[in-house]
């Protein structure tokens, strides 16, 4: 039986395992360290450009206290936008214009605040190059702004200066974004993986439960089952050459019943871990199977209808809705005492419905799902763990003298989401 494995993998020279989970924990540290990181160099910066141009220029109070609102509203719109919010990458034209509206007016009152235009607008960049290359112009602009503001010429070196220093500043920007946009990609890759991972070990496990009872099924069929069927044939011998008088004809009778018993369960235990009429036909077929079987067996009206368009289901999925089917019926051949019964399976876009009702004699639902039934076997608790293991529910309407109407209910998803359901409504 194939075992279930978590995808991990050990590191090279070391004795610690690294699974996709942690690796994407560990990319998300580092990305929050170096956040904070350049959240105290902005701050550090804003701080020493406000100070440096008070000391340079302290100029008039009106002044002082232009410049002390300025850049504390424009520490506030930074941590608001990109602290409080975690980015700006959902409302970047509205921080963009509130950033660069603040900025402005700090390098028209002193070129001390020209660099923090980088710290204020960095950030930003690195979520779209398209804003680099806005931050850039909007920064070469600045400068030529101030310089001219100042009253100083602006000569061909000048400009060239500006020019080569926007070149690079925006190609390293491309740099520092292509490496933070390939990081995202492959966090994106891994969480991608680790799906992919997780869908496969579940698969793995369906598989190897399907295996496990395929094996136990043949087993059982080549050693209980035949045994069963050669006592009976003994017995039936023996009956024959004994007469009805002779003393011990009465135990014979007996032992030939228990051993005719025993051969039904042993072929109906192999029959539900490896439904046979699946391995030969899909599953509107193996239950129409069922429904003639109850017809000619016992003289049920017994029917199987088919609405929606049949799709196949995943293995274990058909496997299950055929066994609870196979449940249903056997109750119906020994416990309703019914005139008709109807199998319904029911092909919807989002769920799969199997429906099993019959007109007989019905019972308490509530007193059959916390007890066994006459059969020895475990009924309706039986078929709703069943069920729930497959990710459905299972619903028994039922009232004595009133019919039994048993309804399970599947989603259509795959087998990778297979997942075994917590029985939440186990009674």
């Amino acid at each position: 039986m194939a075992a279930y494995r978590d995808p991990v993998r050990r590191q090279r020279g070391g004795s610690s395992v690294v699974d996709g989970r942690g690796r994407q924990l560990v990319e998300a540290d580092v990305w929050r360290r170096w956040s904070i990181g350049w959240h105290v160099f902005f701050f550090a910066l804003l701080a020493y450009a406000t100070a440096a141009s008070l000391i340079d220029d302290a100029g008039s109070v009106a002044n002082v206290a232009l410049r002390v609102i300025a850049a504390a509203a424009l520490g506030a719109w930074y941590a608001y936008w990109l602290i409080v919010r975690g980015g700006a990458s959902r409302g970047g034209l509205v921080y963009l214009a509130g950033a660069a509206t603040l900025w402005v007016v700090l390098l028209a009152s002193h070129p001390a605040f020209l660099l923090l235009g980088f710290g204020v607008f960095a950030p930003l960049c690195l979520q779209d190059l398209r804003w680099g290359l806005a931050v850039v112009v909007l920064a070469a602009g600045g400068w030529i702004w101030q310089l001219v503001a100042q009253g100083e010429g602006i000569s061909w070196p000048t400009l060239a200066g500006i020019g080569v220093f926007a070149a690079g500043t925006l190609l390293s920007v491309a740099y520092v974004a292509t490496i933070v946009r390939q990081s995202r990609e492959r966090q994106r890759l891994i969480e991608q993986l680790d799906a992919t991972r997780a869908e496969l070990a579940v698969a793995e496990r369906q598989a190897g439960i399907l295996e496990e009872r395929q094996r136990l099924a043949r087993d059982i069929h080549d050693t209980l089952t035949q045994g069963f069927t050669s006592i009976v044939m003994l017995l039936e011998a023996a009956d024959a050459s004994l007469g009805a008088d002779h003393p011990s004809a009465r135990h014979v009778a007996r032992a030939l019943r228990s051993a005719r018993e025993n051969l039904a369960e042993s072929r109906r235990l192999v029959w539900a871990l490896r439904p046979q009429p699946l391995d030969r036909a899909g599953l509107p077929e193996a239950l129409d199977r069922l429904t003639r079987e109850l017809s000619e067996e016992t003289g049920i009206k017994a029917e199987t209808v088919v609405t929606g368009d049949p799709r196949p289901l995943a293995e274990q999925q058909e496997a299950g809705l055929l066994r609870v089917a196979q449940e249903a019926l056997t109750n119906v051949r020994k416990h309703a005492h019914a005139a008709a019964a109807t199998v319904t399976i029911s092909y919807m876009p989002d769920i799969t419905v199997l429906d099993v009702h019959d007109d007989g004699r019905g019972f308490d639902p509530d007193h059959a799902a916390t007890n066994r039934t006459p059969d020895g076997g475990m009924g309706v608790v039986a078929m709703r763990e069943r069920v729930h293991e497959l990710g459905g529910s299972l619903e028994v309407e039922s009232r004595p003298g009133g019919g039994t109407t048993v309804v399970a209910e599947l989603p259509a998803r795959g087998i990778g989401s297979l997942i075994p359901a917590a029985p939440s409504e186990r009674r």
